[in-house]
């Protein structure tokens, strides 16, 4: 992978993780059953950029070789 498309889509990850959980906190004391679905979703994308950020670090790692 292209170290550059990784970062892309860690900035877009990212944008979209605090996006839902800023309307997880908002939903919070209207809905908690949404505030839950989106704090969930918010979670797997945190993941996936978890995810990301070791292939970048391992990456990295290999090129310096």
């Amino acid at each position: 992978m292209n170290t550059s498309y990784i970062k892309t889509q860690q900035a877009k990850l990212l944008s979209t993780y605090k996006q839902l959980m800023e309307q997880a906190y908002n939903f919070r004391q209207i809905d908690s059953a949404l505030s839950d679905i989106l704090e969930f979703k918010a979670i797997k994308l945190l993941n996936e950029l978890n995810g990301l950020r070791f292939l970048n670090s391992n990456q990295l790692i290999y090129c310096k070789i």
